[in-house]
Parts: structure tokens; C-alpha cells; sequence
């Protein structure tokens, strides 16, 4: 029994790679909601912050949330207020994505029962450019240099 295709992504759901995590999301609010592709980050966690402030309840304030709201997102023509997502499997971090570029500590492909690779140095992709995660740049990247 398949669980579906990730398309041009690599890998799929329990893995943490892009075929495991990217999701499209859709939103709909006819004259509220701008129709239009966004290809900016936002996670599971951005959904309870955005909608607790369209609901007009707080968000709590007694711990430190990690949702982003993206109301601006949708209501205009903002970027999403997150740059950053870490990837975790179980507790343990396997992957951190900074805008463009996605480092991979530990690799294991979906539910295999082949265990994890640690990778020393990590893997490095720039996933808008590389969204399969085919080609690893941590060569030319060897001090997270990313002028280059």
C-alpha cells in the first residue's frame, strides 16, 4: 500500500527530508484572503497563532510560543515572518533549514527499518534552488559560507 507521492521531492512522510515535511496548505476567505501562490516557510505551529489573532484571542502569555502569525501573509502581499524550521524526528534534531539552505545532521529515509546516518560534516542543500535535495553543497559551503 502506497502513502502517496511527494512529487519532485525527496523522500516522504516519517523522513526529514522535504518529501516529509513540505505540505501545501490552502486558504480560503473570498474577499479577505489575496488570492496567490506563496512559497514562503510556515509550519503546523503558525496555524494556531494565526488563527487565535483572526479569532481575536491572546495567545497565551504565560510560556513562549513558537508560532508566526501570518495574517499579513494572507491579507496582502507580505512574506511569512519565518526564516527558519528545525526538524525533528522523535527528540532527536535531525535537520535545521535557514532561508534558502537546509542542513542535514541525521538522515533516515521514511518508516525504513534501516536506522539513522549521522552525517559529520552535515549534508547542505539550497532547497529553492535544489527542492529534491539531490545535490549536497556543504563542499562549497565548508564554514556556512553562503556568499559563494
Amino acid at each position: 500500500m502506497s502513502g502517496g507521492s511527494a512529487g519532485l521531492l525527496r523522500d516522504g512522510k516519517g523522513s526529514t527530508w522535504e518529501g516529509g515535511f513540505r505540505e501545501p496548505s490552502i486558504f480560503w476567505g473570498p474577499g479577505n484572503v489575496t488570492p496567490r501562490v506563496v512559497m514562503d516557510m510556515g509550519t503546523t505551529m503558525d496555524v494556531f497563532t494565526t488563527f487565535s489573532n483572526l479569532a481575536g484571542v491572546p495567545n497565551p502569555d504565560d510560556r513562549e510560543m513558537d508560532g508566526m502569525d501570518l495574517t499579513p501573509v494572507l491579507f496582502g502581499d507580505a512574506n511569512s515572518p519565518r526564516n527558519e524550521m528545525f526538524y525533528y524526528r522523535g527528540r532527536d534534531l535531525f535537520a535545521v533549514r535557514v532561508g534558502a539552505y537546509k542542513a542535514h545532521f541525521i538522515t533516515q529515509d521514511a518508516y525504513s527499518g534501516e536506522g539513522p546516518v549521522q552525517h559529520d560534516p552535515p549534508l547542505l542543500y539550497n532547497v529553492e534552488e535544489d527542492p529534491s535535495e539531490r545535490f549536497d553543497i556543504a563542499e562549497k559551503h565548508p564554514r556556512g559560507d553562503r556568499a559563494n
